[in-house]
């Protein structure tokens, strides 16, 4: 009955990536409106209660930290082509109620507009290449940090994502409330960022907390079992599995499991 439940889970969460049937809406989504029938079920609990529902990817807004406490989307070999598209500029996120952080806010600031949802996890189309350019999805990431360590985990990421035919992906940084902040709004800069990773059958789940300077160490080094990373982040992540499943793959912090 378990492996069932997981398989219909699965199916329902697969289609909604295949369907493209994440629809552009500012209604805010409370983790009470889910049910195991929902569309948006792989969603973590928002702490925010300000979740946005893109073409691209979900997020939960944090008006107090200028950014999102989470990005959530499905990643497959579809989303990762070669295709080169043309950059576009950065902009305020419309959907936002409380509106997204200017982009100014990080000019001078001595830090990268960092994506939470990479621009090379969105190449299956210019639009969603280009939804990943707005303010709701971007981070204060120092530029060794972005272009190191992060981008050889975003790689990586991609790879397996190829290799297991499909993965749903949570993102972000750690939000507290003594961080350093940046820009006449106040967008606070994380210590550490996280990712976590549910392979699509739903039978693999791994994390990574990694702090916010550059790195040579080998990525295995910052994987950390889910149910860590939730209390650090105090995020419930995929809080639609069934309890016995949503605990054995939490306890989880095999990186061998995951390289091929």
């Amino acid at each position: 009955m378990i492996k069932f439940s997981l398989f219909l889970l699965v199916l329902i969460l697969s289609s909604c990536k295949e369907s493209n049937q994440l629809v552009n809406e500012a209604d805010d989504v409370t983790s009470s409106e889910a049910n195991v029938t929902n569309e948006f079920d792989f969603l973590p609990i928002s702490a925010t209660n300000a979740v946005y529902h893109r073409s691209a990817y979900v997020f939960s807004y944090s008006e107090e930290h200028e950014q999102s406490e989470w990005v959530a989307y499905y990643l497959d070999v579809d989303d990762i082509n070669s295709t080169h598209f043309k950059r576009p500029f950065f902009t305020q996120d419309p959907l936002v109620k409380s509106t997204s952080a200017d982009w100014r806010n990080y000019k001078n600031s001595g830090y990268d507009k960092g994506h939470l949802c990479p621009a090379g996890d969105r190449k299956e189309s210019y639009e969603s290449f280009e939804e990943t350019f707005f303010t709701s999805n971007i981070s204060p990431q120092d530029h060794d940090f972005n272009s190191g360590v992060w981008n050889r985990l975003e790689d990586k990421i991609r790879y397996w994502a190829a290799a297991k035919e499909g993965l749903y992906i949570v993102t972000g940084g750690v939000l507290t409330d003594d961080l350093k902040t940046i820009g006449k709004e106040k967008i606070s800069v994380p210590n550490y960022f996280y990712k976590v990773l549910l392979s699509k059958d739903g039978t693999q789940m791994i994390g990574f907390l990694v702090p916010h300077e550059n790195s040579n160490k080998p990525l295995y080094e910052f994987v950390l079992s889910v149910d860590e990373i939730e209390k650090i982040t105090g995020i419930d992540f995929y809080p639609n599995l069934s309890d016995e499943i949503e605990n054995q793959l939490e306890s989880q912090s095999d990186y061998k499991k995951w390289s091929f």
